[in-house]
C-alpha cells in the first residue's frame, strides 16, 4: 500500500495533542459487504447499515479492491450523471483515469485524490487507463459522497486535482505513525482539498503496537474505516480490522492502536478517518442525485433525460 511513504519521520511535524482530551468511544462497528461498481469491479460498501443521520454529511463510501488485475481484467465505470454533492476518489494504490463533461479530469496513482464537486449536474467517466488494461496490477482505492447543502447544491460544477506531494504529513510523537491530511485542518497543518461542507479527511499508517491521538474537532462527526491490518479505536481499545467502519461518539479527539504483531494482511494498520460537520437537513438520495426532496430527484432525472447536465466530450 504505497500511498504516500516517508523514510524519515523525524522530518515531518509532530502531531502533538494539547492538555487533556476525551478520546472518542465507538456507538456502533459494522462490517462492510462486498459488491461490484460500474463495468465489474470488486468494492466494500463502507457504509452499508449505518444510518444516515451518523454520517452527515458523508452520504456514501466504497472501498474500490483491493485487488490484484490480471490483464485485461482492470474495469471502470460508464459515463454516468450525478447532482447535489461530492464525490472524492483517493487512490492508494494503481491509477485510475477521470473525465468530465466539464473538461476537467487526468491520471491519478498512488496518493492522488480527485475532488469533483457535481453540484447542479454534471457527467463523468472513471476507468483504467489503457496501459493499465493490458497489464493488470494492484488496485486499491477510495471513493466517497461527501453531500452538499441545500444551498450549494446548484452550485456550477467544479474540479480539483490534487497531487500526493500536495497533501499534509505530519508523525506521531514516536514516529510510529504517519498521518495524510487530504482535507480539513489538524492543529498548524491543513489539507490541499477545497470543500464547501467543512470535512476532515485522513489516512494514517499505523506500525505495530504504536498509539496515535488525533484532536477532532467537536463540532464534527467522526468515523474511522480500516483499510488494512488491524487494531484498535478508542480509549477501551475496541477492535477494528479491515473493512469494518466504526461510528465514534462525543469526544475532542480519536485515539487510534495498531495491533502488537501484525495479521499477515498487512505490516501496518491503515486508517481512513473521515468527519464533518452534520449539515441537518433531509437527504433524498437516488442513484446518482443527492438532492432534499422527491421532487428534486425527479426533476434531476427529467433534466438528465433533456441533456442538461452537459454533453460527453469529443476523446
Amino acid at each position: 500500500m504505497p500511498a504516500v511513504t516517508v523514510e524519515d519521520m523525524s522530518s515531518l511535524a509532530k502531531l502533538q495533542v494539547e492538555g487533556d482530551v476525551q478520546s472518542k468511544e465507538p456507538v456502533i462497528i459494522t462490517n462492510a459487504p462486498s459488491g461490484f461498481e460500474g463495468e465489474g469491479f470488486p468494492v466494500r460498501r463502507a457504509f452499508a447499515g449505518v444510518p444516515l443521520h451518523l454520517l452527515d454529511p458523508f452520504v456514501h463510501m466504497d472501498q474500490m479492491g483491493e485487488v490484484d488485475y490480471a490483464p485485461g481484467e482492470p474495469k471502470g465505470t460508464p459515463w454516468h450523471p450525478h447532482r447535489g454533492f461530492e464525490t472524492v476518489t483517493y487512490m492508494i494504490d494503481g491509477t485510475f483515469e477521470h473525465r468530465d463533461s466539464t473538461g476537467g479530469g487526468g491520471l491519478i496513482t498512488n496518493g492522488d485524490t480527485q475532488w469533483m464537486t457535481a453540484g447542479a449536474g454534471i457527467l463523468h467517466i472513471e476507468r483504467p487507463p489503457e496501459t493499465l488494461v493490458a497489464s493488470g496490477g494492484l488496485f486499491h482505492g477510495i471513493q466517497l459522497w461527501v453531500n452538499l447543502p441545500s444551498a450549494a447544491k446548484m452550485v456550477p460544477p467544479k474540479y480539483q486535482d490534487i497531487r500526493a506531494g500536495r497533501l499534509g504529513l505530519m508523525a506521531s510523537p514516536d514516529g510510529g505513525a504517519l498521518v495524510r491530511l487530504i482535507a480539513g485542518r489538524i492543529g498548524e497543518t491543513a489539507g490541499p482539498g477545497s470543500t464547501h461542507t467543512p470535512i476532515t479527511m485522513v489516512h494514517v499508517s499505523l506500525s505495530a503496537g504504536s498509539r496515535l491521538v488525533v484532536p477532532w474537532d467537536r463540532t464534527f462527526n467522526a468515523l474511522a474505516y480500516g483499510l488494512a491490518g488491524s487494531g484498535s479505536v478508542g480509549p477501551t481499545g475496541a477492535a477494528l480490522a479491515s473493512g469494518q467502519l466504526s461510528v465514534l461518539g462525543e469526544g475532542d479527539a480519536v485515539e487510534l492502536r495498531a495491533a502488537a504483531k501484525p495479521d499477515g494482511s498487512s505490516e501496518t494498520f491503515e486508517v481512513l478517518l473521515l468527519g464533518g460537520r452534520p449539515i441537518n437537513e433531509p437527504v433524498a438520495h437516488y442513484g446518482p442525485f443527492v438532492m432534499n426532496t422527491s421532487d428534486e430527484i425527479a426533476q434531476a432525472f427529467e433534466d438528465f433525460r433533456r441533456g442538461r447536465m452537459g454533453t460527453i466530450p469529443p476523446t
